[in-house]
């Protein structure tokens, strides 16, 4: 059985996201999240570190993985947690057609 995100069901794990994107999650979040990080493309969004515990960038990894690493310049993050959450709104956003417009953190 091959699981998709329910925008219905599963928005309610947003929020539980948005107060927690690093430890551990509610199996339901954890479910979500293991559907997110599975892009059919090939094309991946990730996380990159440009400067340890202090600046994160987004990039795109192709689906040949011998290609090279798409690196974006804007927007840099000043904590890890803020750029995953931006990472879980693009992959939220690919996989239900809809956006999520709030915060990081209020």
């Amino acid at each position: 059985m091959v699981y998709k995100i329910d925008p219905q069901a599963d928005r309610q794990y947003i929020e539980e996201f948005r107060r927690c994107p690093i430890g551990r999650h509610s199996p339901g979040l954890q479910r979500v999240l293991h559907i997110m990080r599975q892009d059919p493309s090939g094309n991946q969004v990730i996380l990159f570190c440009r400067k340890p515990f202090e600046e994160w960038v987004l990039a795109t990894m192709p689906p040949d993985r011998r290609d090279p690493i798409v690196y974006e310049d804007e927007p840099v993050f000043t904590s890890r947690e803020e750029a995953e959450w931006e990472i879980f709104r693009r992959r939220w956003r690919l996989l239900t057609g809809e956006s999520i417009n709030l915060p990081f953190r209020d």
